[in-house]
């Protein structure tokens, strides 16, 4: 699998490019387009898929540019469908954007799975930072959106938030195995094996 990751996304956010056989998916269209189409042709990538992690701004504002500019389909879970269409529930509102986004092409549910040209995308449901957050499982490669830190967990103060949700979505999370590498949405690698051990999050 080729990954390449773009930390320059709005709010310090990680784009990811990933793929196969120049095949690319784009994991959460924060950083500028141009950066993201660049990166991707620099890997030798074709973008024909973007999935989202979850709907907020900082992680979809390039998505309407990238899908118009190279014809691929957006992914996002039908549970934060709604917030590409609704500036408060994507919290742009609260950035004073107010941006809204076009309609996903395709509505994801928990243990989907992806096959883009021989490369095996599991889609692992895991509400609280927002009702429809995935991670996304690509063998023993995690992209965890805002669900999972290194030493920390997502916020859930923002619209539809929720802790208790949060919390079992990370205890599912630490049942994968300790060597599953984790790409957060935020912030540099880790894996579950350093999370169990070090996050307070999951102490206790």
């Amino acid at each position: 699998m080729i990954l390449k990751r773009l930390p320059t996304g709005m709010f310090a956010s990680n784009c990811y490019i990933i793929g196969e056989n120049k095949k690319g998916v784009v994991i959460d269209p924060g950083a500028k387009s141009v950066d993201i189409l660049e990166a991707a042709k620099q890997v030798n990538l074709d973008v024909e898929y973007i999935i989202l992690t979850h709907a907020h701004i900082d992680h979809i504002i390039s998505m309407d540019e990238i899908r118009e500019m190279t014809k691929a389909k957006v992914l996002v879970h039908e549970e934060d469908a709604k917030f590409l269409v609704d500036s408060w529930y994507n919290a742009s509102k609260l950035f004073g954007i107010e941006k809204v986004f076009n309609p996903a092409d395709v509505l994801l549910k928990d243990n989907d799975i992806l096959d883009i040209d021989g490369l095996k995308l599991e889609i692992i449901h895991t509400p609280g930072h927002t009702p429809g957050s995935i991670c996304i499982k690509a063998g023993n490669s995690l992209f965890t959106g805002d669900t999972l830190f290194r030493m920390s967990v997502g916020r859930t103060d923002l619209g539809l938030g929720d802790y208790g949700r949060l919390m079992n979505s990370i205890k599912r999370l630490m049942a994968l195995d300790d060597e599953a590498m984790v790409y957060p949405g935020h912030g540099t690698a880790t894996t579950i094996g350093y999370e169990r051990k070090n996050n307070p999050f999951v102490q206790g």
